[in-house]
């Protein structure tokens, strides 16, 4: 993912609200969410090229979602898939900070990443480019390609958008969430964070939704986890590199408490 916005302990309903894009290279191979059939109490996309995901949900209300961290000098060939970080969290059964420990033991062997996990003990972020586990704090925040919560545009704008849609009225809230994650507005130059990509670069990833030829937004995720263990899961997808956007299939999943059935 490129972009995590998430609300938490805010909402009288909902413990947790996420809204999230991510973009990767058009071409890389991805399966769209479902449940995995070697692990059916996980709902995910999946990279078909490494096996990991990008962000996940279980039966019984662990997420995990991970961002790169851009610093391309960082960047090293031959090192495990941060997928699998997030996958190795909703496979297993070890709680959230725990898990995160041991992360940390090995946090070398990924290139630059953050990372969220939470489960019923809490919810928590760790960076290989940060020191320590950081305990989520009730409020809204916003997670990019650098730390959590650094005030980039799109952070900016995404938490503004992401606050008022929380607020609003009228369209369902997973309606509002998945509208905001398509704006394209990109901010000044002036504005820019220099992250050694070069400005041409700076000003295609500046935006929520990004757009170019070979590199883009590839799905919105909302996810919505109320009070009482019900949980929604909605995916859109979108066409490569489509001016204006255009919509792929959208996939909506509801898991209910104690049900272990899906209703689509």
């Amino acid at each position: 993912m490129c972009l995590i916005l998430l609300a938490y302990e805010v909402h009288p309903r909902y413990r947790l609200i996420v809204a999230a894009n991510r973009d990767e290279f058009y071409d890389r191979p991805t399966q769209g969410a479902t449940f995995w059939e070697d692990a059916p109490h996980v709902l995910a996309g999946r990279d078909l090229k490494q096996g990991g995901t990008w962000l996940a949900v279980t039966r019984r209300g662990r997420l995990g979602a991970v961002t790169n961290y851009r610093d391309p000098a960082a960047v090293r060939s031959r090192v495990r898939s941060r997928g699998m970080l997030v996958a190795r969290f909703v496979l297993g059964k070890t709680p959230a900070r725990a898990y995160l420990e041991r992360v940390a033991q090995e946090k070398d062997a990924y290139n630059p990443f953050n990372l969220l996990v939470g489960d019923d003990t809490g919810l928590y972020w760790f960076s290989n480019r940060c020191h320590g586990i950081h305990a989520v704090s009730r409020g809204i925040h916003a997670l990019c390609n650098h730390l959590l919560d650094t005030p980039w545009p799109k952070v900016r704008r995404g938490r503004h958008l992401f606050s008022e849609a929380i607020a609003g009225q009228g369209k369902p809230l997973e309606e509002r969430l998945l509208s905001l994650l398509t704006d394209c507005r990109r901010p000044p130059d002036a504005e820019l964070p220099d992250t050694g990509v070069g400005k041409p670069w700076e000003r295609i990833l500046s935006p929520i939704f990004i757009k170019s030829p070979a590199y883009g937004t590839r799905s919105s995720t909302v996810v919505l986890m109320e009070r009482e263990g019900r949980i929604v899961f909605v995916e859109q997808t979108f066409y490569p590199g489509s001016v204006p956007i255009q919509h792929g299939p959208l996939r909506r999943f509801v898991l209910e408490k104690g049900d272990p059935e899906v209703k689509l």
